[in-house]
């Protein structure tokens, strides 16, 4: 039997707005400062290769702000297509575009205007043309199907209320024998009915 998806008490339009809201702050503003970690001191923190990252300029990595390293989970391979789900200001999208070299290509999809017109700058900086950034959901993957060897995805799929159509729509797009590589965010207990209704808390 297909497994269904029963929708939370958050207002998923709501929602998205506010994590565009944050996001645009971090991609424009990442001097602020925020309540989880960001930059160099969070790539050094997650175990990124000093070798790869003292590489890049300030900028291209001053945005970042994911969770893990997902390419911990293995190297990605010279020719291969990688989706960056939630690809930010494009740190991750840089490296894997760097990885898979001049024959292979990256789409990063992000829904923050503001963070891909930095990712899109921050990989013209660097030079890497294998890249390219476009609008679109985790729930909406704007690729065809079967079309990508590795998806790589960092801290961005639990802010995705219906999980289930995010990993449908991962699964439509990756090739027979394709990997998933994602780092995110887990809770081992069940979460209370009225803080799944609280945006602060799903932003946070």
């Amino acid at each position: 039997m297909a497994q269904t998806f029963v929708p939370g008490p958050v207002d998923v339009g709501e929602l998205r707005a506010q994590v565009q809201l944050k996001y645009a702050e971090v991609a424009t503003a990442p001097e602020k400062g925020f309540h989880f970690h960001t930059g160099r001191p969070l790539a050094a923190m997650l175990d990124y290769p000093a070798a790869l990252v003292d590489t890049l300029p300030d900028r291209v990595v001053e945005s970042f702000a994911g969770v893990n390293n997902p390419f911990s989970m293995g190297q990605l391979r010279p020719g291969d297509l990688v989706l960056d789900v939630g690809s930010g200001a494009g740190f991750d999208s840089i490296l894997a575009a760097r990885m898979v070299g001049p024959t292979g290509r990256v789409v990063g999809v992000d829904m923050t205007p503001e963070m891909r017109t930095k990712a899109s700058a921050n990989a013209a900086l660097v030079g890497v043309s294998n890249v390219e950034f476009v609008d679109g959901l985790a729930e909406q993957l704007p690729l065809p199907g079967e079309s990508v060897d590795v998806i790589i995805s960092n801290g961005v799929i639990n802010l995705c209320p219906d999980k289930l159509a995010v990993y449908r729509e991962l699964h439509r797009v990756l090739k027979p024998g394709g990997r998933l590589q994602i780092a995110d965010v887990v809770v081992q207990k069940a979460v209370p009915e009225h803080a799944r209704a609280d945006i602060d808390l799903w932003t946070g």
